[in-house]
């Protein structure tokens, strides 16, 4: 039944897509809704059954055997992520009905809907291809789908982000092209697991290595390559900014991680790990400090997504020192990108929440909300208790292990990045809570209902602790096809 599933993965939401587009406003509602609760149950049973039976399912399409035929690859991996996708899209689905009311009926707004399920038929794809070519085209249509979203608005700021956003991506992309035309000239195929086998680390190999990385590093914001990520994620409406912090960053995050540990495993030398340990410190600290120098919430939570992004570069040093510390730091990785996943879509959507009542998103200006609005202060206070690495968040478990792997290879300089990159995550976010508990200075202005919005705020900020409580299962699921051996 797998297969079926994994199928029904992309079917649905592109229906949803074309459905959003092209019926009348009562089907599009009940099929986004309908279409949102069943690709996070078809998800959900794929990682069942994946942990159940503890095997890779591998499905070869258009009748071809590989190299010629698309294969699709879930691995325990590529399931969890699926899940992660599904919930967190479901949650944000529900969000937008209610943030965007009547107004994504009529107008530039009634485009959202159409590119929203675009965009998660192309992460659900991506996070299934088992060839570097159609990592590409899901990764180009999620980039193409988010421009659009983030200029919705139609704002000087909104455009202005959206076309720094688009230049940006199309470099991201054109690199990594380049580098997989390298790879199918030298190497005869694109297929992931041929190129493993066939990887030697000649010249264009190495070449079409450089190119790729740089690409999707462009598209991870990894510093100094962030500066387009701000912009983008603050000036985009609420749900979309959800969209980008939780699920497109991890995206290409995921792809660096796929690429390193199979076709580019050859070339994690000693340099290049310490290089990419090097930039992903400097993110950690660099994104933090600025994060807690911004005087908006959402610019704040935009900024710690490049620090907490930092985190899956900052431990690969441990991949050359230490062999035998990479199981554990690498699972710690793993689940740290799911638990920050489900946090800064929270994040955001509690943000969003606060600048609807409001009117504004400025820090200097939000005292009283934890009085009037307190479900939504506690949305943003679950999800920083994630960033923060606090226990018993899915944030906390993944800073531990990659902490005991950094102590374990005697890496203090990684596990002193760890330990400020905490402490300074704290600081920004206590900053927004210190001044959102202060007392009033009147009534709270008239603002609409956001009691829908903060409860999905808040539904989605709990995912991380019950990843904290409940973290077997997914660890079950990871060591389902991992190169990194059982779970810890």
């Amino acid at each position: 039944m797998t297969p079926y599933l994994v199928i029904a993965l992309l079917v649905i939401p592109i229906a949803a897509s074309f459905s959003a587009l092209l019926t009348n406003h009562i089907v599009r509602l009940a099929s986004r809704r309908l279409a949102a609760l069943t690709i996070f149950c078809c998800a959900s049973l794929v990682a069942y059954e994946i942990t159940l039976s503890g095997e890779v399912v591998d499905i070869v399409l258009s009748g071809w055997q590989v190299p010629l035929g698309i294969r699709l690859h879930v691995d325990g991996l590529s399931a969890l992520l699926l899940v992660m996708t599904g919930f967190i899209a479901a949650c944000i689905t529900f969000f937008a009905e209610a943030y965007f009311g009547k107004q994504a009926q009529r107008g530039r707004l009634a485009f959202f809907w159409p590119l929203w399920f675009l965009a998660w038929t192309a992460l659900n794809g991506l996070f299934v291809s088992g060839d570097a070519f159609n990592l590409y085209v899901t990764l180009e249509i999620i980039n193409l789908a988010a421009v659009a979203m983030v200029a919705l608005p139609r704002t000087e700021e909104a455009v202005k982000a959206a076309l720094g956003y688009l230049v940006i991506a199309f470099l991201g992309s054109l690199s990594y092209l380049f580098g997989v035309a390298i790879l199918y000239t030298s190497l005869g195929t694109l297929d992931i697991q041929l190129l493993a086998h066939r990887a030697v680390a000649d010249g264009p190999f190495i070449l079409a290595a450089v190119l790729m990385l740089i690409g999707l590093m462009i598209k991870t914001a990894l510093f100094p390559l962030h500066f387009w990520l701000p912009p983008a994620h603050a000036s985009a409406p609420t749900p979309v900014s959800a969209l980008l912090s939780g699920l497109v960053v991890t995206a290409s995050a995921y792809m660096i991680v796929r690429f390193g540990f199979t076709v580019f495993a050859p070339l994690l030398t000693t340099p290049v790990t310490m290089l990419l340990g090097l930039l992903g410190a400097l993110a950690v600290v660099w994104g933090s400090l600025h994060a807690f120098m911004q005087e908006r919430v959402k610019m704040v939570i935009a900024y710690s997504t490049i620090a907490q992004l930092g985190y899956v570069f900052v431990v690969f040093p441990i991949v050359t020192i230490n062999p035998d510390s990479v199981s554990l730091v690498w699972y710690g990785v793993l689940y740290f990108m799911v638990s920050h996943a489900c946090a800064k879509a929270a994040a955001f959507l509690a943000a969003g929440t606060l600048k609807k009542a409001l009117g504004h998103d400025s820090i200097a200006h939000i005292g009283g909300a934890a009085i009037h609005w307190p479900m939504v202060l506690m949305a943003f206070g679950l999800a920083g208790v994630n960033l923060i690495g606090l226990p018993p968040s899915g944030g906390f478990i993944g800073k531990w292990l990659m902490l005991q792997g950094a102590i374990k290879a005697g890496q203090w300089l990684i596990v002193a990045t760890l330990i400020v990159g905490s402490l300074l995550a704290a600081a920004y976010i206590f900053r927004v809570l210190r001044v959102a508990l202060r007392t009033p200075e009147g009534p709270p202005p008239q603002a609409q209902n956001i009691a829908p919005l903060a409860a999905l705020a808040l539904i989605l900020a709990m995912a991380p602790l019950l990843l904290g409580v409940f973290s077997q299962f997914p660890f079950a699921l990871l060591a389902v096809g991992s190169p990194f051996g059982g779970a810890p």
